[in-house]
């Protein structure tokens, strides 16, 4: 098991519930970042006592300033998120930075033959190809902390490959609307999962479907599976977090409550299981599993984004990049919900295909997205 680890993104969902994890295993956490919630930077900061810790330009004085009685160095700038990843000491790095700013400190990371807990699914939607090639050149194995994509790495430790992955799919909260129906929704609606408790971005996305189409595009670079090999299916509990189907038609599925802890705890403990706090399944009061097709008709951006990782290359990226800008658009009340599926399906007719692209081409594709979305 680790001992010394990097969080980057340790203020948002997932960093938060790593640092809880990190304390209860007893873990040293030797470097941080967060964005622009420097008041729980310095929280963070005075419990775990990292080395080093990154924020945003904007509240890079504050935070100093803050921590002047530590011993902790507070410093920003990309390049020093990047440098954090590649030089600081420590067994793996757990990036759960949002959206693309996620890829180059993988890269660092892999670059410094470190192992990697990955949250930032960006980081494989936009440079998949490039990063898996890279971490399999230096040995590198990427464990997922997605609830889906852990839950599929541990349905294949037996080391048989599958036939094919059923991604299992809560639905979101407008589970059975048409898009008529999803003319009016604000923010405040979507932002309402059933099941989980996440960051605001990624809820939207699971109401528009878009997190599912982005999963897939993951999981095809995870788990080295064709796209149509991969099944969306809706399974309203959230108890079910994913299965594989092997040659001979038998399913194995991973099971667990709804909670992130147990996805993260086993990236930062694999191979080993240790007790964990999230609470222990009774099946007697589950009840019933419930299975849908999701509908692609109204939830468009799924089978947009399966259509981008079929065409590969630098699709993918674009179609990321648009649906992050639409989707900030439509948190800051600037678009209308129904607004998030046009914008990025334009953006994707819009972008010109590079079929083998750099890493330049990459966050230019990315770039270019954005930009197009936010005319």
């Amino acid at each position: 098991m680790v001992k010394d680890i990097v969080i980057l993104g340790s203020t948002g969902s997932i960093g938060t519930q790593a640092l809880e994890v990190a304390k209860r295993l007893d873990l040293n956490v030797k470097a941080l970042s967060g964005y622009n919630n420097d008041s729980l930077l310095e929280e963070q900061c005075r419990l775990f006592k990292p080395e080093f810790c990154w924020v945003c330009n904007e509240k890079y004085n504050s935070l100093k300033i803050a921590l002047a009685d530590t011993k902790t160095k507070v410093i920003t700038g990309d390049e020093a998120l990047e440098t954090i990843a590649f030089e600081q000491k420590a067994d793996l790095l757990l990036n759960s930075l949002m959206g693309i700013r996620g890829l180059k400190p993988t890269l660092a990371a892999i670059e410094s033959g470190r192992q990697i807990a990955l949250a930032n699914k960006e980081t494989l939607v936009a440079g998949g190809e490039v990063v898996i090639k890279r971490a399999s050149d230096k040995g590198i194995k990427i464990l997922p902390v997605d609830s889906e994509h852990s839950a599929i790495f541990q349905c294949l430790q037996g080391g048989v490959k599958p036939k094919k992955i059923l991604l299992t799919a809560s639905g979101g909260p407008f589970y059975g609307k048409k898009r008529a129906e999803l003319e009016n929704i604000t923010p405040a609606d979507a932002l309402k999962h059933p099941n989980w408790s996440m960051g605001a971005k990624i809820t939207i996305d699971s109401s528009t479907l878009m997190n599912k189409g982005l999963e897939l595009i993951e999981a095809v670079h995870l788990f080295s599976v064709a796209p149509e090999d991969i099944e969306v299916i809706i399974h309203r509990e959230s108890i079910i977090h994913s299965m594989v189907e092997f040659s001979d038609n038998a399913v194995i599925a991973q099971l667990a409550k709804p909670d992130m802890r147990l996805c993260i705890q086993y990236a930062l403990t694999y191979p080993d299981r240790l007790e964990c706090s999230v609470e222990r399944m009774d099946f007697c009061s589950v009840g019933a599993f419930t299975f849908a097709k999701p509908d692609e008709e109204t939830f468009t951006l799924l089978p947009l984004a399966r259509e981008a990782i079929k065409k590969g290359g630098n699709l993918p990226a674009a179609v990321n990049g648009a649906n992050e800008a639409a989707v900030a658009l439509f948190l800051n009340g600037k678009i209308k919900y129904l607004d998030i599926f046009d914008k990025v399906q334009r953006a994707y007719e819009n972008s010109e295909f590079i079929k083998n692209p750099t890493i330049d081409d990459i966050m230019e594709t990315d770039k270019a997205a954005r930009e197009f979305v936010n005319i």
